[in-house]
């Protein structure tokens, strides 16, 4: 299976299977004297594990990762850095129903068609256990970032049709505190309210419900990103849509773009002065022109689909092709919003760490 990898210089490669005995990473390209703190890297792993509320999948896994290669006295080497997440609470058996039987809007059907054979259990390599892989990976490139200035975050701006109001993203400390003091991760407490209502309400009829992650990247300096076909939002988009379950990705005015004129739309330079960065008055660019970043605050969202998983009958075909029913088993999230934020923060720290690392080749 190809297509693992992800990142030129500070690049990953992550393997294991949903119910599998582990789930890993391999870092190759993390600078070396980087501080690896570990409690840092399990509390990124804590915010994405499963059974963390009464609204996400109940299955139990502490995703406790263990370091193997790659540190040394608290210090990256720079050498490749692996790391391990073994799974614990696999229940195979809640997959035995769909052994010969396709899941609607799965990925069992085009996993048949690649391979020729699949891993029922859970999906296999493509169960979204996978991501907390780049979760760990992610955690070491924020680590990396840390040292840059470089802050990452998101939260959940929407689910279904429940949005939460723009930011006011002057403080992301705070911000931060905000978001994790709900379970639906969400840094506007009235619309996380209403979003933990209609989530809670969707579990129950046996249904699930999308939503949507908006992210900032903060203290980018100007100049990261590779023309033509390397733009800075480009790879973004290409980490957002790796992710399980996202449907669609956009930066800056996305589309609401489209719908403005040219004299709206540009962001007008501020004269620099007094030795400050280069400014815009507005950022409609989402800190990202050319495919180039220009220094200021790289903002981006990210569409999720529902997940897939529903506790309710539907028609679907077997592996014969031939009409068949199926209803969902097991333990799923009825939204998985809550639990991706972190997974979008880590592929944004992936993107970014290694095009920190592509731009400072330049010099």
């Amino acid at each position: 299976m190809a297509g693992n990898s992800f990142g030129q210089l500070f690049r990953i490669t992550t393997f294991g299977e949903s119910h599998g005995a582990a789930i890993g990473v391999i870092i190759d390209g993390c600078p070396p004297d980087v501080s690896i703190d570990l409690e840092f890297i399990q509390a990124e792993l804590d915010k994405r594990k499963p059974g963390q509320s009464r609204i996400t999948t109940q299955r139990k896994e502490s995703d406790t990762a263990q370091i193997l290669s790659g540190v040394f006295e608290g210090k990256s080497t720079g050498t490749p850095l692996a790391m391990i997440i073994p799974n614990e609470d696999q229940r195979s058996k809640d997959y035995d129903h769909n052994k010969d039987i396709f899941r609607p809007s799965h990925a069992d059907y085009t996993y048949e068609a690649k391979y020729g054979i699949r891993d029922y259990r859970g999906g296999g390599r493509s169960s979204a256990r996978e991501t907390a892989a780049r979760v760990a990976a992610g955690a070491v490139a924020k680590l990396f970032l840390k040292q840059k200035g470089i802050e990452i975050f998101g939260h959940v701006s929407s689910a279904g049709t429940i949005d939460a109001p723009d930011l006011n993203a002057t403080d992301l400390t705070k911000l931060l505190e905000i978001r994790e003091s709900n379970i639906v991760r969400c840094a506007d407490p009235a619309a996380a309210g209403e979003m933990i209502e209609l989530i809670d309400s969707i579990r129950k009829q046996g249904d699930t419900i999308g939503g949507k992650i908006s992210c900032i990247i903060r203290n980018c300096p100007a100049g990261l990103g590779e023309p033509v076909f390397d733009k800075l939002h480009a790879d973004l988009g290409k980490a957002m849509l790796s992710i399980n379950a996202v449907h669609g990705f956009e930066y800056g005015s996305g589309f609401t773009g489209s719908e403005m004129k040219g004299s709206e739309h540009n962001d007008i330079f501020k004269p620099a002065d007094a030795g400050n960065p280069v400014t815009t008055l507005t950022n409609f660019s989402g800190g990202i022109q050319g495919g180039i970043s220009n220094g200021m605050d790289i903002t981006f969202r990210v569409a999720f689909k529902p997940v897939a998983t529903i506790m309710q009958s539907q028609q679907t075909i077997d592996k014969e092709g031939n009409a068949a029913e199926i209803k969902g088993k097991g333990r799923h999230d009825p939204c998985v919003v809550p639990r991706a934020v972190a997974i979008v923060e880590a592929m944004a720290a992936l993107v970014i760490a290694d095009h920190l690392l592509r731009q400072e080749a330049y010099k």
